[in-house]
């Protein structure tokens, strides 16, 4: 089966497929193999470009648009639904090659529109596509195509995007582990036993895995800020009211933010560019333009932390033994940024914990806001949130909370009333705060436990309703890696309509840090696929030569981190063996067994181990050994490292993939 074929088996959902998805056809023409008549470059590789990385190449003739779209459909091809299976991409947009071709065009006619002329971006599965279902993470809304582009989905096509697919994520947008009954689980590129967060989670991963130049999500509570925190990602929810709302399904009417989600500051502030401003259909949105910059992205300016005061909200900072390693990282950021020149305060807000309570909208608006939206779709397959219970259309992960929100019977009662109100009054105390102590950014954690491993109902949304019930930006930031490898992320909350200060704060913040490192299982792929796994072997024989020897085939996969061994003893006579080992060490110090890969009394074995980051540092550190025990040598007859092919290593991985991250605010 060809490339073609195998996205299209993997990425379209029939039975909608051939009406929904990219032909074979179209596929088969964008295979990022083939290169322009006459030419002798290489495929250009995407591989953590940022969009004026990708438009420079674009200006300058190395890369066409449509060879842009052939290459992230190739990443996609290779970690989707194969390698690491992340399950992010729900589908492919079947115009995404003629709308490159077009965009080719125009540019050699007009020149390019701006920074996004012929970019490719991902975008959740809430926002409307007239080219594509939207079908908001929900098997009841698996076909249902709206007639038009959500707003800002017109506004990232007149900027010259391409809109490349649409990613998972949570049913129905109501949790934030990315799981649905029409997707299945979507996983993590840092650990894939682990969610990306939700419900923008799809975007998250997809985003951290370069299968685009960056992607658009949506934040109720968290749902932008939580995936960004746990990709190593750039994630902003905006003021309300700064960009539009229309044509994006609801969770809640009054909460909900649309917004982008980046490898770095100026990814994020060009999509920004292309999103704010009013729309006539959204009434919040009116009056938006006398608050945006003449442009968000060229304001950045290094040093942007310097003079900026930073107040520390140490009432939404906790401190259990599982979150140790999340506050370590986000207090030594907060120490960084000190010393970067940022003033760094503790703040005590009296009275915010108790307007924080209970303050989502989310129960008295669901249900109501989603018939509306429905009754608009003359195809919707369904009508209600109660007919899509009824039917089992849900998943079993969301059916106890869509039951609960299905039962509020008005959309004005008292509990809703008392939600308006706190609201209200929790963003004017917090606004005063602020202004009184003249901060430019209140600081608190994002998430502070590991993501929750696939099917764990375990939920962490962080402090996610602070900028939720008070309407006020929130921008999530990587301040960089625990000890397992998982990226922890910090928020920064500015005061109405502070997005610029917030993005100067950030831009300072990475062009110090520089925390950005991509994930182990999606690397640069190697001649347009994914790298192959690593093969080598190692070999323990006695110091006199016809003794006992254990032999040991490995075969480790980049993309996975599986590492099999198969092992076997020869030339024991009356010795027995105790066990061949997988231990840690160095040349000089024995270290402790990792895991047994001959059991005692056995002369071969087969196992299978997931390397995790330190395990995958060492391997390629060569400080793991395979060690041989006997009866005659207990204490070990002799030890050798595994070294995997070296060439190999260099042309599969990313160098920075495999390094320990630096601590924050160090290079």
């Amino acid at each position: 089966m060809n490339l073609a074929s195998r996205l299209l088996r993997s990425i379209c959902l029939a039975p909608v497929c051939v009406a929904l998805c990219a032909t074979p056809a179209q596929l088969a023409s964008a295979h990022p193999l083939r290169r322009a008549p006459g030419t002798s470059q290489p495929p250009y590789d995407v591989f953590e470009k940022s969009i004026p990385e990708l438009q420079a190449a674009l200006s300058s003739g190395r890369i066409t648009s449509r060879q842009l779209v052939q290459s992230y459909m190739a990443r996609i091809a290779a970690y989707d639904h194969a390698g690491p299976n992340l399950n992010a991409i729900i589908r492919l947009n079947p115009q995404a090659l003629r709308d490159a071709d077009a965009l080719d065009s125009e540019r050699k006619v007009r020149g390019p529109r701006g920074p996004l002329h012929g970019i490719p971006i991902l975008v959740k599965d809430n926002y409307g596509t007239r080219t594509m279902p939207t079908s908001d993470g929900t098997l009841a809304l698996a076909t249902l195509q709206p007639a038009d582009d959500a707003y800002l989905i017109q506004r990232l096509r007149a900027a010259g995007a391409i809109i490349l697919g649409k990613t998972a994520m949570h049913e129905l947008a109501a949790g934030v582990t990315t799981a649905s009954s029409l997707t299945g689980a979507t996983r993590n590129p840092y650990d894939p036993a682990r969610s990306p967060g939700g419900s923008s989670g799809g975007t998250g991963a997809a985003v951290a895995a370069s299968f685009s130049a960056a992607g658009m999500g949506s934040d109720t509570c968290g749902s932008i800020r939580i995936p960004a925190a746990y990709q190593n990602l750039f994630g902003l929810r905006e003021t309300r009211g700064l960009s539009s709302r229309t044509g994006i399904i609801p969770l809640s009417s009054s909460q909900d933010i649309g917004g982008p989600l980046a490898r770095s500051v100026t990814d994020l502030a060009l999509l920004l560019d292309a999103t704010a401003g009013s729309d006539p259909d959204d009434p919040s949105t009116l009056g938006a333009e006398a608050h945006i910059p003449q442009s968000y992205a060229q304001a950045l300016r290094p040093g942007g932390l310097k003079g900026a005061r930073i107040g520390v909200l140490r009432a939404l900072f906790t401190s259990t033994p599982e979150e140790r390693d999340n506050l370590r990282l986000i207090n030594g950021a907060l120490d960084a940024m000190k010393a970067q020149g940022a003033e760094v305060v503790d703040v005590s807000i009296p009275g915010m914990d108790d307007l924080l309570k209970d303050s989502s909208a989310i129960a008295g608006e669901f249900k109501f806001a989603l018939a509306d939206y429905l009754a608009r779709q003359p195809n919707a397959p369904v009508k209600s949130l109660g007919e899509i219970i009824a039917r089992g259309l849900d998943g079993e992960e969301v059916d106890a909370r869509l039951r609960l929100r299905d039962a509020t019977v008005s959309r004005d009662t008292e509990d809703y009333r008392k939600v308006l109100a706190k609201r209200r009054a929790l963003h004017d105390l917090v606004a005063g705060v602020m202004a009184e102590q003249h901060l430019d950014a209140l600081a608190y954690p994002g998430p502070l436990r590991a993501p929750p491993l696939i099917g764990d109902p375990a939920l962490d949304s962080g402090s996610c309703q602070l900028s939720a019930t008070t309407g006020l930006p929130a921008m999530a930031i990587p301040v960089g890696f625990t000890p397992a490898g998982l990226p922890v992320g910090v928020e920064l909350l500015g005061a109405d309509f502070a997005e610029p200060t917030l993005l100067k704060l950030a831009y300072g913040w990475e062009q110090s840090a520089r925390p950005r490192q991509p994930p182990f299982s999606t690397p640069a792929l190697v001649r347009g696929r994914a790298p192959h796994p690593l093969v080598f072997r190692a070999a323990v024989a006695a110091a006199h030569g016809d003794g006992p020897s254990a032999n040991v085939k490995f075969r480790y996969d980049p993309t996975t981190a599986a590492l099999d061994a198969d092992a076997s003893v020869t030339r024991l006579g009356a010795d027995k063996v105790i066990a061949v080992t997988l231990q840690r060490g160095r040349a000089d110090t024995p270290g402790p067994v990792i895991t047994q890969l001959v059991a005692m009394g056995r002369t071969s074995g087969s196992s299978r181990l997931t390397l995790h980051a330190r395990d995958r540092e060492d391997l390629f550190a060569g400080r793991l050994f395979v060690q041989l025990y006997t009866v005659a040598a207990p204490l070990g007859m002799a030890r050798t490292a595994i070294v995997p092919p070296t060439d190999d290593i260099v042309e599969s991985r990313h160098p920075v993939a495999l390094k320990r991250p630096a601590a924050p605010g160090t290079r």
